[in-house]
């Protein structure tokens, strides 16, 4: 299964070189995460939020670029791997077909008590498996 967002591209996006700064390909995933995390994770799990976690790594893979704002693009969210505390998001950004960015971040969740790593709980697990990338 996959999850798709759509994400705006703003004009000030653009850098100098008349393309979509580097940096925001990490934003239209950051932004991305968050919808997955509250609408679909959330609303999954009552007694646990993956709102509770932190980005390890992040990469970045820069395929095309993009050269106009004031446009949507479509983020395909998928999971790569789960760990004991950790798992890979994979994030496709392209628009009909053609592929701008490939992302890829390692989320550990949090614990809100002590601030540190904790164990996924089996229910974070099924629902993450929904996503693999294999699925």
């Amino acid at each position: 299964m996959k999850f798709l967002s759509k994400q705006f591209v703003r004009w000030d996006d653009l850098d100098a070189m008349g393309h979509v700064n580097n940096a925001k390909f990490l934003t239209y995933a950051q932004e991305a995460r968050f919808l997955w995390a509250t609408e679909e994770f959330s609303g999954a799990m009552r007694e646990t939020s993956l709102i509770e976690m932190v980005v390890a790594r992040a990469e970045v893979d820069f395929i095309e670029p993009i050269y106009e704002g004031g446009r949507f693009v479509d983020v395909e969210i998928t999971i790569g791997k789960i760990g004991n505390s950790s798992f890979n998001m994979l994030f496709t950004i392209g628009d009909q077909g053609k592929v701008f960015a490939k992302v890829m971040t390692v989320q550990v969740a949090v614990s809100t008590q002590t601030m540190k790593s904790r164990p996924l709980t089996d229910k974070e697990r099924e629902f993450l498996t929904k996503y693999l990338e294999t699925n």
